[in-house]
């Protein structure tokens, strides 16, 4: 049975929907209001505060801490400096990915790295013969994403920390509310946006000094489903939805390299040997057989379609993790396994799996539409992600 999060006191009381989930073992809201489309906007055009305590997170310490590290992600985590954040796959010998997540390098000889699924035992096993220390912090340390155009003006206002100069994919550490946080610049909204870490016994009085100091920026709490179609529009994959992870898929087909996923810039084949460097390096050589890419669908000929049955269209609200095939001709060459409307932009979006060659930008696709239960196909077009990608994601946000 799901148990709160370090915060669950604050987000049941705003939760007027009693619309929650369960996420790796807690209660984690869907969303606060009979609607998520508030919090969505404000996610877009204020201040979310979103919990992602559930996160499974881990503390790497020791003097090999950098070389275990190194030895599992595709990065090179010899390149991490202080303060620097990296996002990365890390995968098994054949080079299929087990997780995504961030590693950020706290000081010289710690690590703290998140996943969306438990991982201490490979970390473990990859730690033989090394000086070095894996502790799973998950129940310790609870943690908000702070995101949206005004987070840095609420962050500001609430924490005793240099705000002013942290740049995208670092962190740095000061106070709110006098609880001792560590803050990064980092997000999974592909907006303007921080992640704060604090401890669990505190988080509650971090909880309320930001939604006190961020009054005045609109702040606004959000849950799962805007945060789903956020995502969605950043082009950021969900693990056992978009891919999955190599040690629980039955099939070979659910296996992911991260060529597949997209993810190849995030590929160091010429650094020290690293868990699947081999694999890795054969298939950057020959290219991947497939590629998760983005589909924007034709909604005219989804107008049309709708209009054969005398319906209005229907713009779906939330994201959808149902898998529909997409098809060049008469030939099925993928599935797409999210789709979702996007508000800022007014298009219908997609995240798929194309295998080659069609997954080139450009190139012109067909997915499955249902209406009434009748099965037809749109149009597609295959275009780059992420589909909204706001300069302010990356900009220091000026003092």
């Amino acid at each position: 049975m799901p148990i709160g999060t370090a915060f669950h006191e604050r987000t049941f009381a705003l939760c007027e929907s009693l619309n929650y989930r369960e996420w790796s073992g807690y209660y984690t809201v869907s969303a606060y209001e009979a609607h998520h489309e508030h919090e969505y906007s404000a996610i877009r055009n204020a201040a979310a505060l979103i919990d992602v305590s559930p996160l499974f997170k881990y503390r790497v310490t020791g003097p090999d801490a950098t070389r275990l590290v190194d030895r599992v992600i595709t990065r090179d985590a010899t390149r991490m400096s202080a303060g620097q954040v990296y996002y990365t796959p890390w995968c098994d010998e054949a080079g299929k990915v087990i997780d995504d997540g961030t590693v950020t390098r706290v000081g010289e000889q710690t690590y703290r790295w998140t996943a969306a699924d438990p991982n201490l035992r490979w970390f473990h096993q990859n730690a033989a013969g090394l000086r070095v220390d894996v502790e799973d912090i998950s129940e310790q340390v609870a943690a908000l994403a702070l995101q949206g155009p005004t987070s840095a003006r609420v962050l500001r206002a609430a924490a005793e920390a240099d705000i002013d100069r942290l740049r995208y994919f670092r962190m740095t550490s000061g106070r709110i509310a006098g609880v001792p946080v560590d803050v990064s610049r980092t997000g999974y909204t592909g907006d303007l946006g921080y992640e704060i870490w604090m401890p669990a016994g505190s988080a509650l009085r971090v909880w309320d000094a930001l939604m006190h100091e961020g009054r005045p920026f609109d702040i606004r709490p959000a849950g799962m489903l805007a945060l789903d179609v956020a995502r969605v529009e950043a082009g950021l994959l969900l693990i056992d939805v978009d891919f999955h992870s190599s040690k629980k898929a039955l099939i070979g087909m659910q296996k992911y390299t991260p060529f597949e996923m997209g993810l190849g810039r995030l590929v160091t084949i010429d650094k020290a040997p690293f868990v699947g460097r081999a694999a890795l390096a054969a298939e950057q050589r020959r290219g991947p057989a497939r590629r998760i890419v983005g589909l924007e669908v034709d909604w005219v000929e989804v107008e049309r379609l709708y209009d054969e049955f005398g319906l209005p269209p229907v713009a779906p609200t939330a994201a959808s993790r149902v898998p529909v095939p997409v098809v060049r001709g008469t030939q099925q060459v993928g599935r797409a396994t999210t789709t979702a409307w996007s508000p800022t932009l007014k298009r219908l979006i997609a995240l798929a799996t194309v295998d080659a060659p069609h997954f080139v930008e450009g190139t012109e696709l067909r997915i499955e539409v249902t209406i009434e239960g009748v099965r037809h196909f749109a149009g597609a077009t295959v275009v780059a992600t992420p589909f909204f990608n706001p300069p302010r994601k990356t900009a220091t946000p000026p003092a």
